[in-house]
């Protein structure tokens, strides 16, 4: 397993316009993408991601990272599987957790 591209922070609807005005204004990073429910940040290699999100009641972190064999790679981990969390219509992997709860995306990464 490797580190993935896209780091997220899942905001609650009342923290997010302040937590994206943060991070463009405060910290200065420059925004890379605009969604409907997320802002991207250049950070370095990766994208961070502020993701609006209406059911939260706190911030979440969650990361990603890349594998040739996500079954394989969940597998190993030992961690549960909580492809409930978002649809992965385009993605080859899983979500699952660490002990901490922190989310994990592992999945292949697409071909250039």
């Amino acid at each position: 397993m490797r580190p993935g591209k896209n780091i997220a922070i899942k905001v609650p609807l009342y923290q997010w316009d302040s937590t994206v005005a943060y991070y463009r204004d405060r910290v200065g990073l420059k925004v890379s993408r605009i969604l409907n429910d997320s802002v991207g940040f250049s950070f370095g290699g990766m994208t961070l991601w502020i993701d609006r999100v209406s059911h939260q009641s706190q911030s979440d972190v969650w990361l990603e990272l890349f594998t040739d064999d996500p079954d394989g790679a969940l597998e190993r981990l030992g961690s549960p599987e909580r492809d409930e969390l978002e649809p992965l219509d385009t993605v080859t992997g899983h979500w699952t957790s660490d002990p901490a709860g922190t989310v994990l995306l592992i999945r292949k990464e697409k071909s250039a």
